[in-house]
C-alpha cells in the first residue's frame, strides 16, 4: 500500500461501513436538493432573455435554450424518474419538444426537480446497493448498478445547465453561479 499524501484524503472502506447505504441517501438527497436549487438559480437568468434569444440556436446539442430545457425535462422526468420511481421505461425521443410555451417548461421542470427528494428519502438503505432495471429509449433491457446510474441523472442535469449558462454568457447575459459548493455555503454559513 502506498504511503498516503500530505493532505491527501483517504475514502473510507463503505464495504466495512454498516451505515454506507445512509452516506449514499445523504449524498443523492444532498444532490436532489442541488437539482432543484441550481434549476431555480438558472431560471433566474434565463428568464431575463428575450424570447427570440431563448429560441435561438445557439450550438448547443439541442439547438437552444429551449431545446436544452425541453430536453431535461424529457430525460430527468419522462425518462428518469420514471424508471425510478415507477419502474417504467418510457420510450421516448430525447430531443422531443414536450412543452413549447415557456412559462410552462419553467414549471414544469421546477416541479419535477422537486420531485427526486422525497422519491429518494422513500427508498429503503439496501437499495442503493441493488441494480435499476430498466429499457432504453432504443427498446434495449439494460441493468445497471443503482447509485452510480442514480448519479448520471444529477450529473446530466449539471452538463446541460452548464451548457445553458455557456449560451447566456456567450448572448452578452450575466450568468449564475451554480457550483454545489455554493449552495453548501449558503446552508452553512461562515461563523
Amino acid at each position: 500500500m502506498e504511503p498516503t499524501r500530505p493532505g491527501a484524503v483517504t475514502p473510507p472502506d463503505v464495504t466495512q461501513h454498516r451505515d454506507a447505504s445512509l452516506a449514499w441517501q445523504g449524498h443523492f438527497t444532498t444532490l436532489a436538493r442541488y437539482n432543484v436549487w441550481a434549476t431555480e438559480r438558472l431560471f433566474e437568468h434565463v428568464d431575463v432573455l428575450s424570447d427570440e434569444e431563448y429560441r435561438r440556436d445557439v450550438g448547443l446539442f439541442f439547438k437552444s435554450v429551449h431545446g436544452t430545457l425541453n430536453h431535461l425535462l424529457v430525460g430527468e422526468h419522462h425518462v428518469w424518474f420514471p424508471r425510478f420511481a415507477e419502474g417504467v421505461s418510457n420510450r421516448i425521443a430525447l430531443d422531443a419538444q414536450l412543452e413549447t410555451d415557456r412559462g410552462r417548461l419553467h414549471q414544469r421542470l421546477l416541479e419535477g426537480a422537486a420531485r427526486w427528494p422525497m422519491l429518494i428519502e422513500s427508498w429503503p438503505e439496501e437499495r442503493y446497493a441493488a441494480t435499476l432495471d430498466y429499457t432504453t429509449t432504443r427498446g434495449v433491457a439494460q441493468s445497471l448498478p443503482f447509485a452510480p446510474t442514480l448519479a448520471h441523472v444529477f450529473n446530466h442535469g449539471t452538463h446541460h445547465r452548464g451548457q445553458i449558462t455557456a449560451a447566456i454568457t456567450a448572448l452578452g447575459h450575466r450568468c449564475p453561479e451554480l457550483d454545489l459548493v455554493w449552495m453548501l455555503q449558503r446552508e452553512n454559513p461562515a461563523r
